[in-house]
């Protein structure tokens, strides 16, 4: 039997006081999380991004091999809740660092969870 230190870490972000043209492009939003898996070290499997409408915000997930990165934004309020999850050798903070640097926010709040 193998034991691990747990089978991944789940990152949990809210970023506020993001620029609303920055929450609104959802190809941006993409590059930027696939940006942000790659610095972590993770393997992009697909995307899957939707906008809501002009001034509205964007939902979005990357599927890596693995787990994902997810972000839902709301422009109107300067905010985006950021769901990082990966296991094995990928590094979650490379990625929550890679976005911060690409979304630039006010305050970053996080929460961490070693998970399994």
């Amino acid at each position: 039997m193998i034991v691990h230190d747990c089978a991944g870490r789940h990152v949990l972000a809210d970023f506020r006081g993001v620029a609303a043209d920055r929450l609104t492009d959802a190809e941006a939003l993409q590059a930027q999380l696939v940006a942000a898996a790659k610095a972590a070290g993770a393997q992009v499997l697909s995307a899957h991004f939707h906008h809501f409408g002009e001034g509205a915000g964007v939902t979005g997930v990357v599927m890596l091999s693995e787990s994902h990165i997810s972000i839902h934004s709301w422009p109107e309020h300067g905010f985006a809740a950021l769901d990082i999850f990966m296991c094995g050798a990928a590094q979650p903070e490379l990625a929550l660092a890679s976005l911060r640097d690409a979304l630039a926010p006010a305050t970053v709040k996080v929460t961490s969870v070693a998970r399994g």
